[in-house]
C-alpha cells in the first residue's frame, strides 16, 4: 500500500500493491501502522456505501461541521467515479482549492480526505458503488453542504451532472 500527495497535499491517493497468482489477487487496502505514520486518523466507528445506477451521478458536496467533522477514506468498489476533495478550513493555506482524482474498482485505489474538508463525486459509469469509512459517526444536525459547480472552488468536472438530487443541487454558493 502507497499513500501519495494530491495537488492539496493533506489529501492522500491510497494505491494498492497487489500479489496475483492464478486464484487472483490479494491486496492491502488500509493499514493503521501506515495511517498511523503518516499522522492520520486510524479509528473508522462508520462505514457507508453508496450504489448509483446511472452514468453521470453527482453526489455533494457534503461534510460534516464542527464539533464534529468528518474524515473519510473513500473507495469505489464497483464501476469508476471521479472524487473530489475541498477545503473548508479557513485558517488552511489551500483554502476553498479542490483536488480530484478517479478511484475505481479495478485500480482499488482510494482517496484519504481529512475533516474539515467537503466531498462530492461524479460517476463515470453506470452502476458504481462507492464505500466510505468515516472518521466520525453521523450527526444530522451537523451534515451541511455546498454547491457543487460554486465558482468560489471552480471544479473542473469531467461532464455536467445527468442526475443529482434537489437537495444537493439546491445547496448555496460559499460564502468565504
Amino acid at each position: 500500500m502507497r499513500l501519495s500527495p494530491t495537488t492539496l497535499p493533506d489529501v492522500l491517493l491510497v494505491e494498492v500493491s497487489a500479489l496475483s497468482d492464478e486464484r487472483g489477487l490479494f491486496a492491502r487496502t488500509y493499514d493503521e501502522a501506515t495511517f498511523a505514520r503518516f499522522g492520520l486518523p486510524t479509528r473508522w466507528p462508520q462505514c457507508n456505501t453508496s450504489w448509483n445506477r446511472h452514468r453521470g451521478t453527482l453526489r455533494g458536496l457534503h461534510y460534516q461541521a464542527e464539533p464534529h467533522p468528518e474524515a473519510k477514506l473513500v473507495r469505489c468498489t464497483h464501476g469508476r467515479v471521479f472524487d473530489v476533495a475541498v477545503d473548508l478550513r479557513p485558517d488552511s493555506p489551500h483554502y476553498c482549492r479542490w483536488t480530484g482524482a478517479e478511484l475505481s474498482a479495478s485500480a482499488r485505489n482510494a482517496l484519504y480526505i481529512p475533516a474539515g474538508f467537503a466531498h462530492g463525486f461524479l460517476t463515470l459509469e453506470d452502476e458504481c458503488e462507492v464505500f466510505y469509512q468515516m472518521g466520525e459517526s453521523y450527526v444530522p444536525d451537523l451534515a451541511q453542504g455546498v454547491r457543487w459547480n460554486d465558482p468560489a472552488f471552480a471544479i473542473d468536472w469531467p461532464a455536467a451532472p445527468a442526475v443529482i438530487s434537489e437537495r444537493d443541487a439546491a445547496y448555496p454558493d460559499f460564502i468565504r
